[in-house]
């Protein structure tokens, strides 16, 4: 217990089950260095933009759309993320249908010639890759 005033006790406050920003605004009181791939039209990718720029981190946002990441750079991606090419293929859209039983190189393939297929939003920090969905994801990672 803690004290208030004038001899008043009071409980001392519990921990959160998920880190809370510091003055500073990092979730470790270090400073965050983001890469946030974004599509400024998904809902999913603004929320984690917000969620990153909440936490004081320094981001940068590559809209992968007009500017897709190599080949190499997503395997790299999905290596960090420890999740496969098939993971990270978003399946709402069309032409994810004729590869999602392909191999990683097809749907790789597929990612470099409509980016579209790349699921978002992906984030790379210091600490790591995560495909933020959930937007709660990241906190892994801040």
């Amino acid at each position: 217990m803690g004290r208030l005033g004038a001899g008043r006790m009071f409980p001392r406050s519990r921990p959160t089950p998920y880190p809370l920003p510091s003055r500073e605004g990092s979730f470790d009181g270090a400073f965050v260095k983001a890469t946030i791939y974004h599509n400024p039209r998904c809902s999913k990718s603004r929320e984690a933009l917000a969620l990153l720029q909440e936490a004081g981190a320094d981001v940068t946002i590559v809209e992968y759309l007009k500017n897709p990441p190599s080949r190499a750079e997503l395997v790299r991606l999905y290596d960090r993320a420890g999740m496969t090419p098939r993971q990270g293929l978003r399946m709402a859209e069309d032409g994810a249908k004729a590869v999602k039983h392909g191999n990683a190189e097809a749907i790789l393939d597929a990612m470099m010639i409509d980016p579209l297929l790349i699921e978002r939003p992906l984030v790379e920090t210091d600490k790591g890759v995560r495909l933020g969905r959930p937007i709660a994801r990241l906190h892994e990672i801040l």
